[in-house]
């Protein structure tokens, strides 16, 4: 790839946004001492997409060498301690190092609040593509291309899902029986803390999930499931022919890979698709493959069973729902003033909306 064309694609920090600020001298004091050969200061931007957790570019002196490293920490105003748990996270970065290596190098968890205001870790920087939600005119982004992205992606999800979780530490990240049960009660209750508008067809949305969680005997036998796996957590190499790093393990679990699908299904938007849920990433451009597509894919390459796939892709699209009610519950009380946040009603109405349609459908696409 055209270098000049490659640098205005990358998923380049920017300014930290107001409020938002880390302590740079207080930062670079402690990573002095965990970074051999680190001198001076820390430059410090943010990463300005994302929705969940703050991320920040760190740029500092090792050995002589300019280095850079990415530093996660809870958002504002957050109190969901399952959802930003960057112990936890730090932890499951250690455990995938062998097993599957397409996570970025994890170098530190810190719990001293005093640092940065808030528990944080910091992990090496991957450098390569990250497809978010504008397509960018630098990049060959035809519909042949497309398409074999959309492939890799699933291919990868599939590769993803056949770790092996035999090894205690991730063994230690859940427990798989009754997982699918425990995951629908939990975030319908997530969104009744936080709700803040009545909006249609969440309550019936929460019954029919409730009423049709599959019987245990056909779910599919636990796996490593990522949680949030779309196009915006994943790193291509810069020519596009691979991918480098999967980010964002923060919900990572052991349990069924189909509640894993049903989440990719969930943000995995297409052309005819309400606007708000494109949001996420460009898996509506032309040449993607289709929601069936994916499904069909995942199952030929994986072997799993798919019979009640409406039911994973439902509960995706209200995962998303509840986790854009939770962010926009924050905007409204103050605790976030990144104006993004604002919109995400209208994704939890598209959402709701379309998850009516897929269950009173039982269908994956356009109703």
């Amino acid at each position: 790839m055209n270098t000049e064309k490659y640098n205005a694609v990358l998923d380049a920090p920017v300014q930290t946004r107001k409020g938002e600020e880390l302590d740079a001298v207080r930062l670079a004091d402690y990573l002095r001492q965990i970074i051999d050969g680190m001198a001076g200061g820390l430059e410090i931007e943010q990463f300005p997409s994302g929705f969940s957790n703050l991320t920040y570019m760190l740029g500092a002196v090792v050995n002589g060498e300019r280095k850079e490293y990415v530093l996660r920490r809870p958002p504002f105003g957050a109190n969901i301690k399952s959802a930003h748990d960057m112990e936890r996270e730090y932890k499951v970065l250690r455990a995938l190092r062998d097993p599957y290596p397409k996570v970025p190098e994890p170098i530190v968890y810190c719990d001293d609040v005093s640092i940065v205001g808030a528990p944080f870790y910091v992990m090496e920087r991957v450098q390569g593509l990250i497809l978010r939600n504008k397509k960018p005119e630098a990049l060959d982004l035809s519909a042949p291309v497309m398409k074999s992205l959309s492939t890799m992606v699933v291919d990868n999800l599939v590769a993803l899902h056949a770790v092996d979780i035999s090894t205690p530490e991730l063994q230690s990240l859940g427990k798989p029986d009754g997982y699918v049960r425990r995951q629908v009660e939990g975030w319908l209750k997530r969104y009744e803390n936080a709700k803040t508008d009545d909006i249609a067809h969440i309550t019936t949305i929460a019954e029919w999930l409730l009423a049709n969680i599959p019987h245990e005997t056909d779910q599919n036998a636990p796996t490593l499931i990522h949680n949030d796996y779309k196009y915006d957590n994943v790193v291509f190499t810069p020519d596009l022919s691979g991918i480098s790093a999967v980010l964002d393990w923060e919900m990572a679990t052991i349990g069924d890979p189909l509640m894993d699908l049903g989440t990719t299904l969930g943000y995995w938007a297409e052309e005819d698709d309400p606007i708000p849920l494109k949001m996420f990433g460009l898996t509506a451009l032309e040449g993607n493959l289709t929601r069936e597509e994916v499904v069909m894919r995942y199952a030929d390459q994986s072997g799993r069973k798919i019979d009640h796939i409406v039911f994973y892709y439902v509960f995706g699209l209200m995962k998303i729902i509840v986790i854009a009610q939770q962010i926009y519950a924050r905007f409204k009380q103050g605790f976030t003033k990144d104006p993004r946040f604002g919109g995400l009603i209208f994704v939890v109405q598209a959402g709701a909306d379309t998850a009516y349609k897929a269950l009173q459908s039982g269908k994956l696409r356009k109703f």
